[in-house]
């Protein structure tokens, strides 16, 4: 029961690192950020290796899990004040 107490609270910490990550002042400095240059005469963007998906996951969870990160934030900040 230890154990996915621990896991809970990594995947939370993991989650809340990825989403707040800025994209201007971090992702974009080491070529990670979301607005990537067009490839130009008819070439198709790459969107299979693996940097292309790990930039879709990061916006991906920057976008779905700000609301819900909250909630959870908070139900953990209480469960540790009253449980300790």
């Amino acid at each position: 029961m230890f154990f996915f107490g621990s896991l809970l609270y990594t995947a939370v910490l993991i989650i809340n690192a990825i989403a707040i990550l800025s994209e201007d002042r971090f992702l974009a400095r080491i070529g990670w950020g979301n607005t990537q240059v067009d490839p130009g005469f008819g070439a198709a963007y790459d969107s299979t290796s693996v940097k292309a998906k790990t930039i879709n996951l990061i916006a991906s969870v920057r976008t779905v899990m700000r609301i819900p990160l909250i909630a959870i934030n908070t139900i953990i900040i209480v469960y540790e004040l009253i449980l300790g």
